[in-house]
């Protein structure tokens, strides 16, 4: 057995073929970044004025649990 590697191994280019396709030459994605901020705008504008409304039915439904667990219905034994 000689040490020299084989041509039939695997992994092992034995001919480059040429292609038509162009090389990727990466590019910022400007147009991808454009529609994010437009969403996360549209959001932030529709969301703000509805977020006292948010706190305002949070902080009723935490008050309305602290008080079933105080008279303790919803508590079977």
């Amino acid at each position: 057995m000689s040490s020299e590697p084989d041509d039939t191994e695997t992994g092992v280019l034995t001919k480059a073929y040429r292609t038509v396709t162009p090389g990727y030459r990466s590019r910022p994605d400007t147009e991808m970044n454009v529609i994010g901020l437009t969403y996360f705008l549209v959001l932030l504008v529709l969301l703000v004025p509805l977020l006292p409304f948010i706190i305002v039915v949070w902080l009723i439904s935490k008050f309305l649990d602290f008080v079933a667990g105080q008279t303790g219905s919803g508590e079977e034994e």
